[in-house]
């Protein structure tokens, strides 16, 4: 297997293991979970919903602004704690679920 190609391949479980860490360490988890909707659509949903789509930016804005009416009444309060970069990673994240 090409050198520089295998380091790359075993590091992909490690860098979803420190997305998912970053959904836990702002507490998203409390409402999202991968597959099953909790209180907001989980984050299947969001990837299917947007498939193709250049979303990760107004993802990332969504996940530190909040916002309602997407997924239904209720709404999700603004996570401004969040830094625009955990934002992002964590948008790319969610968008790239199959």
């Amino acid at each position: 297997m090409n050198k520089i190609l295998f380091p790359l391949i075993l590091a992909l479980p490690l860098t979803a293991q420190a997305d998912e860490a970053l959904l836990k360490k702002y507490n998203c988890t409390a409402c999202h979970q991968t597959a099953v909707k909790v209180v907001g659509p989980s984050y299947k949903m969001v990837a299917d919903k947007y498939r193709g789509q250049p979303m990760t930016d107004k993802l990332a804005t969504k996940i530190r602004a909040g916002g309602a009416g997407n997924w239904g009444q209720i709404p999700m309060p603004p996570h401004p704690q969040v830094t625009e970069a955990d934002a992002k990673t964590m948008a790319t994240y969610i968008l790239g679920i199959k």
